[in-house]
């Protein structure tokens, strides 16, 4: 396997550098719960799944087929339904039907949303319900404004740039005093564009991740503000 793309270098935040931000806009997976919780390989076996009844196929295609969908369309979701007009809260409720007890409740998380000023949201590509269970598990789902997930944006996830203004027209969230929460680096690049504070959430010890390189495309670019492996860290010190 390739290596990933080298992370960006920025510098240390400081409280002054988020002193504008009142509205804070989370991802969910593998966010706000960590990567190596291992949470999401559970929604990621049940999609290969999917696929596999689906299609009629072994799992190493459905893999393949999977993974060719979620780099084309955004999710695995998105390309199903445009290929194959495969009905969103069947497949929403099947890949969600796991065991949300590997995440820990993590209290110190809990007590850094809550005294961050001003609205916290979740954005997700997601669904309300999972985001509900997960965030629910943290210990941190009562911190929030609300919960923006791939329904209400339409069935359109990020990076799409007009989920983005969907979410921001819903919620009259002014970008220049936004700041966002992404472990993916593509799904920063809007957020920037538009004025955002935008942080890359990584791995702890700012170690390789598993899955696919591309994934991670993008990680060296100037839309990055802040780069962190450890949330919880970070909101303390910009505080």
């Amino acid at each position: 396997m390739s290596s990933q793309p080298a992370l960006r270098q920025t510098e240390d935040a400081t409280p002054r550098d988020f002193a504008h931000v009142r509205d804070w806009v989370f991802d969910l997976d593998n966010t706000l719960y960590p990567r190596h919780s291992n949470l999401f390989s559970q929604i990621d076996e049940r999609m290969t799944s999917f696929v596999a009844d689906l299609l009629s196929l072994p799992k190493d295609e459905a893999r393949r087929v999977q993974k060719d969908f979620y780099r084309r369309y955004g999710t695995t979701l998105r390309g199903l339904m445009q290929e194959h007009k495969v009905d969103s809260d069947s497949f929403l409720q099947f890949v969600h039907d796991i065991d949300y007890s590997w995440i820990s409740p993590d209290p110190a998380l809990g007590d850094e949303i809550k005294a961050l000023p001003g609205r916290k949201f979740i954005f997700t590509n997601g669904d309300r319900r999972h985001a509900e269970r997960a965030a629910r598990q943290l210990g941190i789902l009562d911190h929030f404004e609300d919960i923006f997930d791939l329904v209400a944006a339409d069935l359109v996830p990020k990076p799409a740039s007009e989920t983005y203004d969907k979410f921001m027209g819903l919620h009259r969230v002014d970008a220049a005093h936004a700041a966002m929460f992404e472990d993916l680096a593509r799904n920063l690049e809007v957020p920037k564009r538009l004025g955002m504070r935008t942080v890359l959430i990584v791995p702890q010890n700012f170690e390789d991740t598993f899955g696919d390189v591309w994934e991670h495309e993008g990680r060296e670019g100037q839309h990055i503000d802040y780069v962190t492996d450890d949330l919880v860290t970070f909101l303390r010190k910009i505080r």
